[in-house]
């Protein structure tokens, strides 16, 4: 609803004008006036009608829906955040599903307490984005429920909406917030990409897979028929708990993702641009293809983006651009893309150990340079590399990637810098971290430390829609301008209207007007998929895993799924109809004859030996002082869960699988799907203290600090091909080497005391020493049992004025 007396003001911070709702256009300066819509929660916001103004600022335009008429002005945010809002901030890496906190409205008669929580990039309608279809009146409404456009859905869009369900939930789990996901009303749904209304707490109870199954299967009903068995076993395992982790559901929908990607064709066209900009005498930016040149790619060749905004100075900025992207290419042209072997996984750990390489190879310029501190040269970076139905984002620093729809236009990475920092660990929501002086310094760029201490991000996106990647420097996505321009600049493309290098062309003469202050790059990649023409689609079934034929509901173990994290259960034998007393009595028997005769012959020193008695006789009395002794902790032994405060010692550094074969016990920096970077293998004999578990129940993760590393040598590598690495600096995924080119062996460093970091329980708990003890000199530093698993400290790189 419309208020004739609310004006919508320019969120260009030098015009702010104010201009009537019915302009597209600033009135004063021609900027495009964003229309920023939000979704209230809290009791408050019942007692308002649609048409009044709240905060002299926030229009209602429908139930719970708000129009900011001052965009351009930071919203009010408190000092103190309910756990429920919370939940937001430390979510705030998967914004592309989960709203952001924007602000609140306080009660000045309740002494400022916030009693309105306002969050932005809700599914919430934009204005001038739905063609054909919608008309105007969907503008400020509610994007429409999942379960209201499943049917006669693309069974390769139907996939894609449940593989995102299923990575969602380790996330949401782990915040207390997975009953989110179990609530058809908050699950919206634009285009392709599945969109949270809100975020919905878990009761006492947490929410299981089951219980996902059994949603999961009132859409079955509506199932394309090219995965409609598929989707009918894939829920009856989620029922029968035969599918018992995320991890393994995620592999499932990832495996028939593939099959149905099958039936497309993808063709890329890729546009980079660069400029030094009014301001700057040196371009420190660099950008992959070659500047103005018009590339296009298919299916099965790689279509390979990077930018990179060099920080140091014309001294060294624009070397370690360029340096980054030529060992990026190096890198990539190693790998092997061939969709036929797609695999997500080692794809993204060739991705990440690519940046690493990159980063060591300005790191080791920097140091024969002797150049320290603020005189290091380094650089941000986003590349963008297709893969079969998908395509790959990895990036450090705070250049960015926007991803543009037919629908919108989301911001899919999250910046490295203090502000988005401060929002990850809950001290602040981002429009008001922003406001802070040092907000937009780096915690971490390539080249300014060794690769042990870089977090690179790599994310995955399945493509099953015309879109185009926007890959920028900073000097184009400042002060919002790409939220500004998107739907004037590049919504286009995907219409045939413009061309990429008409639009590049924009790009940058945007960045220079309306910024201005730095160096502007863009890389625009564009993505048309359309059907695989003479190809005959087959219906996708269920990889490996197969349904229960017994009518017997057993646990089943599933050949890449993780151990059980029950005891072996001996299951009773159909044909067992009589009971052996006899032969039980007669072993019962020989076993206490064999016992006695040990106990005579064998001299009792060696017996002593064997069961730890040797080094203190019984003849020995006890000493008057004795030695201190460390405070009781909690034990490991004959449990099959371990609780906060816990020492254990670890008695081997790899993991028997169900299925054959052994892994190396991996400390990892978080969880899934963040569980890809690795602090360091676990060595046989290391003392761990359990700090706190994971909330999910259904996939039990332990964040443990290392007391005391054990033997080194012990610390035995998957691959016995490998050597261990011999440098204390070498990374944890050793980069890729001529001499060394297969992409799938990994050497890990073994962790060292203090070391932090998450186990699945499943995996530590076959590795415990259950009659260990722990000394006090192992345990010394397990006092304080708060080990930091966020990065280590970085220099703190500021990008140049």
């Amino acid at each position: 609803m419309e208020n004739p007396a609310a004006t919508l003001h320019c969120s260009n911070t030098r015009c702010q004008a104010s201009n009537p709702q019915s302009n597209k256009f600033c009135q004063n300066c021609r900027t495009p006036l964003l229309r920023r819509y939000l979704w209230a929660i809290g009791q408050a916001i019942d007692s308002y009608k649609p048409g009044e103004v709240i905060a002299e600022r926030y229009l209602l335009v429908a139930q719970r829906i708000l129009l900011d008429t001052k965009p351009g002005m930071p919203p009010e945010t408190p000092q103190d955040f309910p756990q429920g809002i919370m939940s937001y901030l430390r979510l705030s890496p998967y914004g592309l599903h989960v709203p952001k906190v924007y602000g609140c409205v306080t009660s000045m008669q309740q002494g400022r307490t916030p009693v309105i929580w306002l969050l932005e990039d809700g599914p919430i309608y934009e204005s001038g984005i739905f063609r054909g279809t919608q008309t105007s009146d969907t503008e400020g409404q509610l994007l429409p429920e999942l379960g209201s456009v499943w049917k006669g859905t693309p069974a390769i869009r139907q996939l894609n909406w449940l593989w995102q369900l299923a990575t969602l939930w380790q996330p949401l789990s782990s915040e207390g917030v997975a009953s989110s996901l179990l609530k058809p009303s908050l699950l919206r749904v634009e285009g392709s990409i599945i969109r949270f209304l809100e975020l919905y707490p878990d009761t006492k109870q947490a929410p299981t897979l089951q219980q996902l199954g059994q949603l999961w299967l009132q859409l079955l009903p509506g199932a394309d028929p090219l995965i409609s068995r598929f989707f009918q076993t894939l829920c009856n395992q989620l029922q029968d708990k035969q599918i018992r982790d995320s991890e393994e559901l995620v592999r499932l929908l990832d495996q028939a993702l593939q099959d149905c990607g099958r039936s497309q064709s993808r063709t890329y066209q890729i546009f980079t641009r660069t400029d030094t900009g009014p301001s700057r005498s040196q371009n420190e930016d660099a950008c992959y293809p070659p500047a103005a040149q018009l590339i296009s790619a298919s299916n099965n060749s790689s279509a390979l983006a990077i930018v990179c905004d060099g920080i140091g100075g014309h001294e060294g900025g624009e070397v370690a651009s360029h340096l980054a992207i030529d060992t990026l290419r190096q890198q990539i042209e190693k790998l092997t893309l061939n969709p036929n072997n797609w695999n997500p996984t080692t794809l993204t750990l060739e991705l990440e150990r690519a940046a690493c390489a990159a980063n060591d190879a300005i790191s080791s310029k920097n140091d024969s340079e002797h150049r320290s501190d603020r005189q290091r040269m380094g650089t941000t970076l986003v590349m963008s590399q297709s893969y079969a139905h998908e395509i790959y984002i990895t990036h450090v620093g705070d250049s960015r990637v926007y991803w543009v729809t037919r629908y919108n236009c989301h911001q899919v990475t999250v910046d490295d810098d203090l502000a988005s920092r401060e929002v990850r660990l809950g001290y602040n929501v981002y429009r008001g971290a922003v406001q802070q002086p040092s907000s937009g310094s780096l915690v971490q760029a390539l080249g300014m430390a060794p690769s042990t201490t870089l977090h690179p991000t790599v994310q995955r996106f399945v493509v099953d829609e015309d879109c185009v990647f926007l890959l920028c420097s900073d000097g184009l996505s400042d002060n919002d301008r790409v939220e500004q321009y998107w739907h004037t600049e590049i919504l286009p493309i995907l219409s045939g209207h413009v061309d990429l290098p008409t639009a590049g062309a924009r790009l940058i003469e945007i960045a220079n007007t309306q910024n201005g202050h730095d160096n502007a790059t863009i890389a625009l990649v564009h993505c048309k998929v359309s059907p695989l023409g003479g190809s005959s689609q087959t219906a996708v079934s269920l990889p490996q895993l197969e349904a229960p034929t017994s009518s017997a509901r057993v646990p089943t173990t599933v050949a890449s799924a993780t151990p059980s994290q029950m005891k072996t259960q001996q299951l009773p034998s159909k044909a067992r109809t009589r009971h052996p007393w006899g032969l039980l009595l007669g072993i019962i028997v020989l076993l206490g004859l064999g016992g006695a005769l040990a106990y005579v012959l064998i001299p009792h020193g060696w017996v002593a030996s064997l069961l730890g008695e040797g080094s203190q006789p019984s003849t020995t009395p006890p000493s008057a002082s004795p030695s201190p002794t460390v405070s009781p902790t909690p034990s490991a032994s004959a449990v099959s869960t371990l609780e906060p405060s816990a020492v254990i010692q670890v008695t081997s550094s790899t993991i028997k699988r169900a299925e054959g074969g052994n892994t190396p016990l991996l400390l990892r920096q978080g969880l899934p799907p963040q569980d890809q970077l690795i602090v360091g293998v676990v060595p046989a004999g290391s003392v761990l203290q359990v700090v706190t578990p994971s909330l999910d129940q259904q996939q039990r993760w332990l964040q443990l600090k290392v007391c005391s590393p054990g033997s080194r040598s012990s610390a035995q590598q998957p691959t016995p091909t490998k050597t261990p690495p011999t440098s204390p600096q070498t990374l944890v995924r050793q980069s890729p080497t001529a001499s060394n080119p297969k992409p799938t062996s990994v050497v890990y460093r073994p962790v060292e005391r203090g070391d932090g970091g998450w186990i699945r329980e499943s995996d530590i708990l076959q590795n415990i020493n259950q009659s260990f003890t722990p000394t006090s000199a192992q345990t010394s530093t397990c006092v304080d049992p708060s080990p930091s698993v966020s990065p280590p400290s970085t220099p703190v790189p500021t990008q140049a004025p």
